[in-house]
């Protein structure tokens, strides 16, 4: 029979250990969402399946719609506004469809003109090296599925290790939040994936062109 102070300091151990583990897996959010300094503190949970109403978990003013968008760009491309956390499609006629996103920490932040090399759909994922010194928790390698952080599906940006996915943390869209990549809800990166093939044309802002 385990003695009675060993089996209270074992409890109490365990019970530290438990609140650690909430701990490390909340969230700290600075700013409100969608502004430039709107950051989330949270790591990635593989496992975690997002809700199948994943849209019902954002900000309605980040829910995919057609906007008045006035560019010089062709029909098809996509421009990624970083700092308004959104992701436009050209429609042609100044419009476009418009996507709430999650976007790269300070520091993981860039901007640039690239193209869609890849397409996938439950994509599997590799975490990077850097990534995985960050969270050692995290696996190496995990299969594509509905548990995956990667989401439903993945464009592959050319000459770059950054990705616009889908996730399963539907809360963090309007945010700051990865490692680079460009994350949006399941249902909408769904939508767009069948809206883009490869080769299409990818420009990175930071802050929006007047």
């Amino acid at each position: 029979m385990m003695p009675v102070t060993f089996k209270t300091l074992t409890i109490a151990v365990l019970m530290q250990a438990g609140l650690f583990a909430f701990a490390s897996g909340a969230q700290a959010q600075v700013g409100p969402r969608g502004a430039p300094g709107a950051v989330m503190d949270i790591d990635d949970q593989p496992g975690l399946v997002a809700p199948d109403d994943d849209v019902a978990q954002m900000d309605p003013a980040f829910r995919r719609q057609p906007v008045y968008f006035r560019t010089t760009e062709k029909p098809g491309t996509i421009v990624i506004h970083t700092n308004e956390r959104f992701l436009y499609l050209v429609q042609g006629d100044n419009r476009a469809l418009r996507y709430g996103i999650g976007v790269g920490r300070d520091g993981f932040q860039w901007s640039g003109l690239k193209s869609i090399e890849r397409k996938a759909e439950w994509p599997d994922w590799t975490p990077p090296a850097e990534m995985i010194q960050r969270q050692p928790y995290l696996p190496r390698f995990m299969a594509g599925g509905p548990g995956n952080p990667m989401g439903a599906r993945a464009l592959y940006i050319s000459g770059t290790v950054y990705r616009i996915h889908g996730t399963n943390q539907p809360q963090t869209i309007g945010y700051a939040v990865s490692s680079g990549c460009f994350r949006l809800v399941n249902s909408d990166i769904i939508d767009l994936y069948g809206r883009v093939p490869v080769g299409t044309k990818v420009v990175v802002r930071q802050q929006a062109a007047l």
